[in-house]
């Protein structure tokens, strides 16, 4: 059957089978409307803001599918998400037909793509192998970050579903990084994994007076999610911080994420203020903002420990270091 199958990019006439195969595995789901809506996602890939990869039959019928999109701050750097193959056509390997078409073939020559990640989710270990198979490093991990109800129809979660960030760098982009003292030991341990060039010092400056911050906040309705991209901090960070967790709070949000430049001299500082707000440790994410970030994250609920799987060592090293952040946080 598999033979009968061909990985290709994404054409007009693909969104239609797109979206059938997202009800088809999802029903309705899936928290990121887009892949329900044909034209929008035909929009989206010719704007150059997804980039769909199909696993296509003679026919025409669209069997699998993975996605290249932009979801941080930095336009260069690429998730990949949003993958999933017809019930039918599993174990095939069609999955890793479309991802070793995408990481080893096409990224390599698309110039504007400068590194990927994904977020491994962590109800099953599957995901978590292929990437590290290919070349994507594991830097940090969300806890809690999707709700079990996106997995209803598969029945594969039974609470709240955490994902382990993980990323390949296809142009290195050598930087100064500023360690915050409280996560100094974790912050060198995960950066020896990287084979692109950081020097590393301590962050051991205040913030400067007279500073403005500057911020962008995305909340995610279903999944009950809030993303703040800090990309400058200013004197005003403490309120700005408060005023945009109140905001969320609104909007019913129970997990809240924070991200902040490690090339700023000052982030221990900002790391301080967060961790008084109850934010934790989740790993640096590089090339981020172009420059490397750091994600801080606030649970307000109580995170699904037994249901994380983790398949490499690096990811339990990583587990151990964000429960141990969540578990002191609550003494």
């Amino acid at each position: 059957m598999s033979d009968d199958v061909q990985v290709d990019l994404f054409c007009r006439e693909d969104a239609e089978g797109i979206s059938r195969l997202f009800r088809s595995v999802y029903g309705e789901g899936y928290p990121v409307r887009i892949f329900y809506d044909p034209a929008s996602l035909t929009d989206a890939n010719e704007t150059g803001r997804y980039h769909s990869i199909v696993a296509r039959t003679k026919t025409g019928e669209i069997v699998g599918v993975q996605h290249l999109f932009r979801s941080a701050p930095y336009e260069r750097l690429y998730e990949l998400g949003a993958g999933l193959v017809l019930a039918d056509y599993r174990q095939l390997g069609i999955n890793k037909r479309l991802l070793r078409f995408i990481w080893e073939e096409w990224v390599p020559q698309r110039g504007e793509i400068e590194e990927t990640f994904g977020e491994a989710v962590c109800n099953h270990v599957v995901m978590q192998r292929t990437v590290a198979e290919f070349k994507h490093v594991a830097t940090g991990l969300e806890v809690a970050l999707m709700p079990a109800e996106t997995y209803d129809k598969e029945r594969s979660a039974t609470g709240r579903v955490a994902a382990l960030l993980a990323f390949r760098c296809y142009k290195p982009k050598p930087q100064r990084i500023f360690l915050p003292a409280t996560y100094e030991h974790q912050l060198r341990s995960i950066y020896r994994r990287l084979d692109d060039a950081r020097d590393l010092s301590l962050s051991d400056e205040a913030i400067p007076a007279g500073t403005e911050t500057h911020a962008e906040m995305s909340i995610f309705d279903f999944a009950q999610v809030a993303r703040i991209a800090f990309h400058t901090v200013g004197a005003d960070f403490e309120a700005r911080l408060a005023d945009l967790e109140a905001r969320a709070e609104q909007k019913n949000c129970v997990v809240f994420q924070a991200w902040v430049k490690l090339t700023t001299p000052w982030v221990g500082a900002a790391v301080d203020v967060l961790r008084r707000h109850g934010f934790v440790f989740g790993g640096p994410l590089p090339r981020w903002f172009d420059d490397d970030g750091l994600l801080m994250q606030k649970i307000m609920c109580d995170p699904n420990w037994d249901g994380i799987k983790i398949h490499s060592d690096d990811g339990r090293e990583l587990l151990a270091m964000v429960r141990e952040d969540f578990e002191r946080g609550r003494l």
